[in-house]
């Protein structure tokens, strides 16, 4: 799950970087608040990279989906781009779940066919 939904934050990354320049044609916005709120969207793109997988970790990235779709009140291409972005974080979690569930359970009998394996082998030590 970890590399799906980190994959789809760092493309919200450069989403949010993009979207801060066509913003900055905007008279009506300072330059500095923008390039704030910007730089502290993409941060926080990149920080939850490394707790996406800690509690609270998912609920983080949906905060950030709702906040990357409301700044098409901003921007306007950026209700269609958020809204692409949380379909894709909605996969990257719904499907990385999946596959994550999937390796535990081929770790799981790949380590009960050792087992099987190593107990079936009764070789004597010392000859």
């Amino acid at each position: 799950m970890r590399t799906l939904c980190a994959s789809t934050l760092i493309g919200e990354f450069f989403v949010v970087g993009f979207a801060a320049l066509v913003a900055m044609k905007d008279p009506d916005l300072a330059g500095s608040t923008l390039w704030t709120v910007s730089g502290i969207a993409m941060f926080l793109c990149l920080a939850l990279c490394g707790v996406v997988t800690r509690p609270g970790g998912i609920a983080l990235g949906w905060a950030l989906q709702i906040a990357l779709i409301a700044s098409g009140f901003v921007v306007p291409t950026m209700f269609f781009m958020g809204a692409v972005f949380a379909a894709l974080w909605w996969a990257s979690v719904h499907y990385g779940r999946k596959i994550d569930e999937a390796k535990a359970r081929f770790a799981a009998q790949a380590a009960q066919a050792d087992q099987a394996a190593h107990a079936g082998s009764t070789t004597p030590d010392a000859v």
